[in-house]
């Protein structure tokens, strides 16, 4: 049974931050809000609970799209390409937002995700996430518990997700309702910005 832990996001109180990367650095599987809809994520580092995602999701690991989350601009550049200038200016404009952005990966990317040549990376504007990945340490594999069929209540109530959720993760953080919207995805790993999917995020800055 999951533990259920309510954290403010005015001013994310660091014992309760501590005690969900306690389970993330155990390979445990955490819901947590984030700036978009809630999100599942667990250690980038941790391949058992990589798999555990990947099995919820029904697919397999190796042809699983899940984003990394980042603490900050630096944090992102230890697993994407040289960043150009062109990107680095829309990233710095657009982060931390309710944003996903595709970049070309670097050879420092875990085992499990070599095979790819690109990355989805967010570094949401969310103050309990990114307290998490920067006690962390480094970046949260993170899904979206986003119903793409329905917008279902589950996403955005926290009560309603631990409900559902309970028996699945290790924990689930309340820090509010969450927003029924995805992030905006735009792709920058080609010669010109491409939007992916049109979410939360104003597309009018690209």
């Amino acid at each position: 049974m999951a533990k259920f832990i309510k954290i403010y996001p005015d001013n994310p109180n660091a014992k309760e931050i501590a005690k969900v990367v306690t389970v993330l650095r155990n390979g445990g599987l955490v819901i947590y809000p984030t700036d978009t809809v809630y999100g599942l994520g667990c250690d980038i580092t941790n391949t058992k609970a990589l798999e555990k995602i990947a099995r919820i999701k029904g697919i397999k690991l190796d042809k699983a799209n899940f984003s990394f989350v980042c603490h900050d601009l630096s944090n992102i550049s230890d697993y994407v390409k040289q960043i150009e200038t062109a990107t680095f200016k829309i990233l710095k404009r657009s982060l931390p937002g309710p944003y996903t952005f595709i970049l070309p990966g670097n050879n420092n990317l875990p085992k499990e995700f070599k095979k790819k040549k690109t990355v989805g990376i967010r570094v949401p504007d969310n103050s309990i996430a990114l307290e998490l990945v920067r006690q962390l340490g480094n970046p949260i594999v993170s899904t979206s518990i986003y119903d793409e069929d329905t917008l279902v209540e589950y996403t955005t109530d926290p009560e309603l997700i631990f409900e559902k959720w309970q028996n699945i993760v290790d924990v689930v953080i309340d820090g509010g309702f969450g927003d029924n919207q995805p992030s905006t995805i735009i792709d920058l790993s080609g010669p010109e910005p491409e939007v992916i999917r049109e979410g939360k995020g104003s597309i009018d800055i690209f």
